[in-house]
């Protein structure tokens, strides 16, 4: 049964892991940025940090050892620049897709769970926070380092949209005045919870194979 049992475990990251890279191409492209701009932002760094979250514990915690959440972010994003890489082959620029910068968060999480001697509650606390307050800063640096992004969705409109729904000018500042903090302090309140969920799916993987 041990076969089986480290089988789906693998099944599992594998799946999380192209899951967060299908939900970057869908949500993390220039388009979704000009639409709505810094309310898209805020979404796309809560719904990133948990994506992060909860398969980077759960491999951490398979392990048991620190380093594993920061292979399992790297993970993701190699899935997402062979992603790139199709889109490029469409004749869409590399940066069309914003790959977000998972592996510094990961990494702020292995700290802690290796600080901490190991002890998993510590790594879904102070981690699952330190990945929801880190991810939202280390990405707005990333999307002020690729062109303007107007730019971008203007001269490579994405063929599957309909005409409505083309990009139009943003309102900055419309609905949020600082996207980064509300992304982040969002972020940190809801990726503990979704972090303890990947903890427990992996006790839940353990009992359902012994049984």
């Amino acid at each position: 049964m041990v076969w089986l049992r480290r089988t789906t475990h693998y099944l599992f990251i594998v799946v999380v892991a192209v899951n967060s890279a299908l939900l970057t191409i869908n949500a993390g492209d220039h388009i979704f940025y000009t639409d709505w701009m810094w309310t898209s932002f805020v979404v796309f760094s809560i719904s990133q940090s948990t994506m992060l979250a909860v398969g980077a514990i759960y491999y951490m915690l398979f392990t048991g050892v620190p380093g594993t959440a920061t292979y399992y972010a790297t993970i993701m994003t190699i899935y997402t620049w062979v992603a790139k890489g199709a889109w490029f082959a469409l004749g869409y620029p590399y940066d069309f897709i914003v790959v977000p910068v998972w592996i510094p968060s990961a990494m702020l999480m292995d700290l802690t769970y290796w600080a901490t001697r190991r002890n998993k509650h510590a790594a879904i606390i102070i981690g699952g926070t330190l990945v929801g307050l880190s991810l939202p800063l280390f990405n707005m640096v990333n999307l002020l380092l690729v062109r303007d992004p107007l730019e971008v969705a203007f001269k490579y409109p994405r063929p599957t949209l309909p005409a409505y729904m083309t990009p139009i000018e943003p309102q900055v500042g419309k609905f949020y005045n600082s996207p980064v903090a509300l992304g982040s302090g969002a972020g940190a309140v809801l990726t503990v919870p979704i972090a303890a969920l990947g903890a427990k799916l992996n006790t839940w993987t353990y009992r359902w194979m012994a049984a």
